[in-house]
C-alpha cells in the first residue's frame, strides 16, 4: 500500500513539473513573437508632405528622407527625428538701431524662411532653435548696417522714405551669409513691421512734433487771413468802381430825362404863352409858398382876381 502511494505522488510531481516547462516554453514563444513584431513596427516609418526624416545611427546621420511614402530602418540601432520642411515664421527680437543723424530707433521685423539643407543645418545649427537664432542675429546686423546710412526722416517718412527695397537687399544678405557659414537654411522674406522710438525719447518727439504741427497750422491761418483780407479789398474795390460807374451812368440818363422833358414842355407851352406863363407862376408858388408865407398882391392883379373869382 505505501509502495503504491509512493508511486503516485511521484506521478503527480512529474506532471506538475511537465506544465510548469509547457507554460514556461510558451511564454517565452509569446515574448519573442512580440519583441519581434515590436522590432518590425520600429523599424517602420512613413514620411509625410512637408517633412524630413533624419536617420541616425549611433548619432551620425546616415541618410535624411524627403519624399512621402513608407520607410524601414534598422531597429534599435538607428533612431528617427523629424524637421519641418514648409516655409516658417520667425518673429525677430525687437533692437535698437542707431540712424546716420545718432537717432535711436526700435525695429521689429519678422522672416519667412525655411530648411534648405537639413544635413548641413543638423551638422552647424543642430537644432530649429539655434538656427533661428543665428538667423536673427545676421538679420539684427545687417539691418542696423543699412539703416544706419539713412536718417531717421527717412525711415519713418513715407513720403522722403528712401529704403527702396531695403526688404530685398536684408533677405539677399543674409542669406549670403547663411550660406557662407553652412547653416542649411534660406530666408524666403524680410518685412518690418514696426519702427519705434525708446521710451527716453518719444515724449521729446511727441512734443516737438505737435510743437511743427502747431507751427504749420498758424502759417496756414495767416495764408488764410491774408487771403481773405485781398479777397475783401479786392471786393470792396470791385463794389467801388460798380457803384461808381451806375451812378454816373444814372446822372447821363436823367439829365437826358430832363433834357426830354425840357423839349416837351417847350412844345407844349409854346402852343399856349399864357398858359405856360400861368403854369410857371403856380410851380414858383409851390417853392416859395408854405403855411406862415403872406403874400401882398395888388387887388387888381390876374392872380387876386382869380383868387377873388373875378373873372371879368
Amino acid at each position: 500500500m505505501s509502495n503504491n502511494s509512493s508511486s503516485v505522488i511521484d506521478m503527480q510531481k512529474r506532471l506538475k513539473g511537465g506544465n510548469w516547462r509547457t507554460w514556461f516554453k510558451s511564454g517565452m514563444f509569446f515574448l519573442l513573437l512580440l519583441l519581434v513584431i515590436g522590432a518590425l513596427l520600429s523599424s517602420v516609418f512613413i514620411v509625410k508632405e512637408g517633412e524630413y526624416k533624419v536617420i541616425r545611427q549611433f548619432g551620425e546621420v546616415v541618410r535624411i528622407e524627403n519624399q512621402p511614402g513608407i520607410y524601414f530602418k534598422i531597429p534599435f540601432v538607428q533612431s528617427m527625428t523629424t524637421l519641418p520642411k514648409y516655409q516658417m515664421l520667425y518673429d525677430v527680437t525687437p533692437e535698437e538701431i542707431t540712424t546716420k543723424d545718432k537717432k535711436r530707433m526700435i525695429v521689429d521685423n519678422y522672416a519667412v524662411w525655411y530648411v534648405a539643407n537639413p544635413q548641413q543645418m543638423i551638422k552647424n545649427a543642430r537644432s530649429i532653435e539655434n538656427a533661428e537664432a543665428k538667423m536673427g542675429e545676421f538679420i539684427f546686423s545687417v539691418i542696423r548696417t543699412e539703416l544706419g546710412q539713412l536718417n531717421y526722416d527717412e525711415i519713418i517718412n513715407d513720403e522722403k522714405s528712401s529704403r527702396g527695397s531695403l526688404n530685398d537687399r536684408v533677405r539677399d544678405r543674409v542669406n549670403e551669409l547663411l550660406e557662407r557659414d553652412g547653416y542649411g537654411i534660406a530666408l524666403t522674406d524680410v518685412r518690418m513691421k514696426r519702427t519705434d522710438l525708446p521710451d527716453a525719447n518719444e515724449q521729446s518727439v511727441f512734443k516737438r512734433m505737435i510743437s511743427e504741427r502747431e507751427s504749420k497750422a498758424q502759417e496756414y491761418l495767416s495764408q488764410g487771413d491774408a487771403a481773405s483780407n485781398r479777397m475783401k479789398a479786392e471786393a470792396d474795390k470791385n463794389v467801388t468802381t460798380i457803384l461808381a460807374t451806375a451812378n454816373a451812368d444814372a446822372e447821363e440818363i436823367i439829365a437826358a430825362g430832363e433834357s426830354e422833358a425840357a423839349k416837351i414842355y417847350n412844345e407844349a407851352f409854346s402852343q399856349d404863352p399864357a398858359f405856360y406863363e400861368l403854369y410857371r407862376t403856380l410851380e414858383s408858388y409851390k417853392k416859395t409858398i408854405n403855411g406862415e408865407t403872406v403874400i401882398m398882391i395888388p387887388a387888381n392883379s390876374p392872380y387876386a382876381k382869380l383868387l377873388l373869382g373875378d373873372t371879368q
